[in-house]
């Protein structure tokens, strides 16, 4: 059985579907909308599982809830203590969504530089983004183009969902000035500050102003 909680945290619903023992995350979502939150949790889950939405919280749920809220907010939040449950995600999007856990806040990396990293293609890991089941916790958000322009980004409205990402990266900019380079499992993944994608997005409307 799979036990799904539902919470408005602010102005945001946020959701997490946990497994029978209350311990590992299968997936998780926000939005402003409460059945939209929801209907995307459970198209994430695994097919032929029983689920059930709870009436009341767990002391689980609550931890992971609380920490959606804090990392939509911008707050230096990990996710690395949860456990994750991904053994019925394909084997390439379980190991690009554990190279993504170790981006930290403040910092973004691009879809090529992931590629890279992971053994892979850019546009295999713009599927895994699109597909993430971990929003926000696994941070799909840091994820931009190489040239630091957003890309896209979840949402149930057309267009939301970008203005999401760029919110989101703007609550996290620590002002960091350098690249940096992270080991994960044998490998090298090189991500930015924050501060390069916002400086492209200001550059942009700077240039359309000047029009």
């Amino acid at each position: 059985m799979i036990f799904v909680y539902l919470r408005r945290m602010d102005e945001f619903w946020c959701a997490v579907a946990v497994d029978d023992d209350g311990d590992k995350v299968l997936a998780t979502g926000f939005g402003s909308n409460e059945q939209s939150v929801l209907k995307n949790v459970l198209q994430s889950l695994p097919y032929n599982v029983a689920f059930q939405v709870a009436d009341k919280q767990s002391q689980f749920s609550d931890k992971v809830l609380t920490a959606i809220k804090s990392m939509v907010a911008g707050e230096s939040v990990s996710a690395e203590g949860f456990k994750f449950e991904m053994a019925y995600l394909p084997e390439y999007s379980r190991r690009v969504l554990s190279f993504l856990l170790k981006v930290p806040v403040g910092y973004v990396t691009t879809y090529g530089a992931l590629a890279k990293a992971t053994g892979g293609g850019a546009r295999a890991v713009g599927q895994v983004m699109r597909a993430n089941p971990f929003a926000p916790l696994i941070p799909c958000h840091r994820v931009v183009h190489s040239d630091f322009s957003l890309g896209g980004y979840g949402g149930e409205v057309v267009g939301q969902g970008v203005k999401m990402k760029h919110a989101i990266l703007q609550r996290e900019d620590r002002c960091f000035k350098e690249s940096t380079k992270i080991k994960v499992d044998g490998s090298v993944l090189l991500v930015f500050p924050v501060g390069f994608v916002l400086e492209r997005l200001k550059f942009k409307r700077l240039s359309y102003s000047s029009l």
